[in-house]
C-alpha cells in the first residue's frame, strides 16, 4: 500500500500555498497509509547557513538541547518549533560541529538536514500528523510526502517517510525491495550509516553515494534499475526539484499531471483533483523503468 504526493511550482504566486495544497493530496491517500505520514518541503534559503530539522527528546524538553548547541557554537539559537520537531539555522561551517553536539542527547535526532530542506515524520493519521505540524502554512517551490502502511518493519517515527542520506536529498516510496539487505552492506562499506531496517532508507542511500560519487540525479535514478531489485515507486526530492521513478514492471499505481503552474504525482488520482486547474491539466500515467525530473530553472 502507501500513498505517494509530490508537488513541483512553476508559478511563483502558488509558493505560499505549497504546504496547503501538499496537505489537500496527502489526506486523501489516508487509507493507503492510516500508521504514520511524514513530508519535506523545500523552501526559502538564508545564505551561507543550513537548517536542521531535529525530533527533540521524548516529552518534548527541547531546553537543555538547545542550550548545549547555541553554547557549543557560541550563538543564540532561534529555534522554530513545529510539534515533536525543532528547525534551527546555523552557519553551514558549524554543521559538524552541531551534529557532534547532538549525539551526546541520544533521545534526540536530525530527521532532515539542507540549505532549502525542511523534513517533518510522525506516527498518526496523515490529517493529524499535517495539523500537528502546521503543514497548511508551510511555503516554498516544491515538496514530497507519504503516507505509511507498515509491512515489513515497526511503526515508529524512524520508519515514516521521507528517508533523507544526504542534505537537501529524501525519498518516498511505494514498493518492496528484495535485496535491500546486500545492498546495505555494500553501502556501509562506503561509508553510509543506516538509523533504520526499511528497504527505502536502503533505496535512499543508494541515489545519495551516486550523486555523491558526482551522477546527476537522472544518472542516479537509471542506476537504481539495474541495482535495486523489486516492485517500486519512488518520488525524490533534491535542492533544485524533484525525479520520479517506477520500476520495470510498474505494478503499483502511479498518476502524474502538468499544467502551466505546477507538475504532481499522486499514487492515485483522488490525490489531485483538487489542484487549481486540475480540470485543464495533462494527465498520465508515467511509464515503466523512465525516468521524469523537474528541476528549478
Amino acid at each position: 500500500m502507501c500513498g505517494i504526493a509530490g508537488l513541483f511550482l512553476k508559478d511563483h504566486g502558488l509558493e505560499g500555498q505549497l504546504g496547503a495544497l501538499l496537505a489537500g493530496m496527502l489526506s486523501p491517500l489516508s487509507d493507503r497509509g492510516p500508521d504514520s505520514a511524514g513530508f519535506a518541503v523545500y523552501g526559502p534559503e538564508s545564505s551561507g547557513c543550513i537548517k536542521l530539522t531535529i525530533r527533540g527528546p521524548y516529552g518534548g524538553d527541547f531546553e537543555l538541547m538547545l542550550t548545549a548547541l547555541g553554547n557549543s557554537i557560541d550563538m543564540t539559537i532561534e529555534p522554530r518549533r513545529h510539534d515533536t520537531h525543532v528547525v534551527v539555522t546555523i552557519p553551514a561551517e558549524y554543521e559538524s560541529r552541531a551534529r557532534q553536539l547532538l549525539l551526546t542527547f541520544p533521545e534526540a535526532a536530525i530527521v532532515g538536514a539542507g540549505r532549502r530542506m525542511e523534513l517533518f515524520k510522525e506516527v498518526g493519521l496523515p490529517d493529524e500528523v499535517s495539523r500537528r505540524f502546521k503543514l497548511d502554512q508551510m511555503v516554498g517551490t516544491h515538496a514530497i510526502g507519504h503516507t505509511r502502511m507498515a509491512t515489513e518493519s515497526v511503526v515508529s517515527t524512524n520508519g515514516a517517510h521521507p528517508f533523507t542520506t544526504g542534505n537537501d536529498q529524501c525519498l518516498v516510496h511505494n514498493g518492496s525491495l528484495s535485496n535491500h539487505n546486500a545492498v546495505r552492506r555494500d553501502l556501509a562499506k562506503q561509508g553510509l550509516t543506516f538509523r533504520t531496517e526499511n528497504d527505502s532508507e536502503v533505496a535512499a542511500g543508494f541515489i545519495t553515494s551516486k550523486l555523491r560519487a558526482g551522477c546527476s540525479l537522472e544518472e542516479a535514478l537509471t542506476a537504481s534499475l539495474d541495482a535495486l531489485d523489486g516492485f517500486y515507486t519512488f518520488v525524490v526530492g533534491t535542492e533544485s526539484g524533484f525525479g520520479v521513478l517506477r520500476d520495470p514492471i510498474a505494478c503499483k499505481p502511479a498518476v502524474m499531471a502538468e499544467t502551466e503552474q505546477w507538475v504532481a504525482f499522486g499514487t492515485e488520482y483522488r490525490a489531485l483533483v483538487d489542484l487549481p486547474g486540475i480540470t485543464s491539466a495533462s494527465v498520465w500515467e508515467p511509464e515503466p523503468a523512465q525516468v521524469y525530473l523537474w528541476e528549478r530553472q
